[in-house]
């Protein structure tokens, strides 16, 4: 999924000053994006304060929407670098076309997951006819230095490994949750997860020590370590867990994504993630002006134009805690 903002700024992220090195509990409110014609997004990262979870340096949350009578998700064809796009939905479906000539529909609990690695443009629509409603969450993952400018390529995993509790049902859609390892390609030791928890379920969810955590509430209300979390927020959770206790309120469902802090500092601009302000420069005038980033075949409309790029480069800051 592509950050159609037309006023994108680029963002230091990434490094360990960002990392909360302990248990916490922070509450992360969204900002509303418009994506597309008709589809209206919850961004959770990068938030202010908060840019990354582990290797996870993006969150939209969308939905449930009502599409019945809208062209519903319309993305055209648009660039990316240095990361892999994660595509998980609960209702609906999303045409994926990109420019290494795959062409897949994704479908509610089916992984679809793009590696950018050097250079690759996509597209995602909903199909026509489409199901009435949408709703669903787009992610990124960062890639680390040493595989970044990997192949593009794309995958999808219709059937992934669930782990179940009495009024859980975990999918292991990235990395590896108690034992249970997704088929999905990773880069760097993350997680990320989707729990369906049934009204009144308490359970502890085992955790990795050295992870930093975060989870995205999709529907219902869950009590995330004492704390409400209702859908399009996102609770920030720190490292240094090695259990989680969640109760559901209401038949409910939550993502939850960590990993090891991402060591490398990253620059992070529109859809490009690089390591300095002239590397994404290039990559905005390549994807302007040269063949780098492929075509995308079969899309019925135009590229989408990049937006201009503030001309002064950044600094990067951390910040201990």
């Amino acid at each position: 999924m592509s950050n159609l903002d037309r006023q994108a700024a680029p963002s230091v992220c990434g490094g360990r000053g960002f990392v909360v090195a302990e248990p916490v509990r922070e509450l992360l409110s969204p900002r509303t994006v418009r994506l597309g014609e008709s589809t209206d997004v919850r961004r959770l990262l990068p938030n202010l304060g908060r840019r990354m979870v582990g290797a996870w340096a993006f969150v939209d949350h969308y939905g449930p929407d009502d599409i019945a009578d809208e062209p519903g998700m319309q993305v055209p064809p648009h660039p990316h670098m240095g990361l892999q796009t994660v595509s998980w939905l609960h209702e609906g479906e999303v045409l994926h076309r990109d420019s290494t000539g795959s062409l897949q529909t994704i479908r509610p609990r089916e992984l679809g997951l793009m590696t950018s690695g050097r250079a690759i443009s996509h597209s995602e629509e909903s199909p026509r006819p489409h199901a009435r409603f949408l709703h669903g969450a787009q992610l990124w993952v960062a890639l680390p230095d040493a595989h970044r400018h990997v192949e593009p390529h794309f995958e999808h995993h219709a059937d992934l490994p669930l782990v179940t509790a009495p009024g859980l049902t975990a999918t292991v859609i990235l990395g590896e949750l108690d034992g249970t390892r997704s088929p999905g390609t990773t880069y760097t030791p993350l997680i990320g997860a989707d729990l369906a928890l049934t009204s009144g379920a308490e359970t502890n969810l085992p955790l990795e020590p050295d992870f930093e955590y975060a989870v995205l509430a999709m529907s219902g209300e869950t009590h995330v370590d004492g704390v409400p979390v209702l859908p399009g927020s996102m609770l920030y959770l720190g490292c240094g867990r090695t259990s989680l206790p969640l109760r559901a309120e209401s038949d409910a469902a939550v993502m939850l994504l960590g990993g090891e802090p991402f060591e490398e500092e990253i620059v992070m601009w529109w859809n490009f993630v690089g390591r300095s302000h002239e590397e994404i420069e290039r990559a905005r005038e390549d994807w302007m002006s040269t063949t780098r980033f492929g075509e995308v075949k079969g899309y019925a409309g135009g590229r989408l134009p990049a937006p201009a790029l503030p001309p002064v480069a950044l600094k990067p800051r951390g910040r201990v805690r």
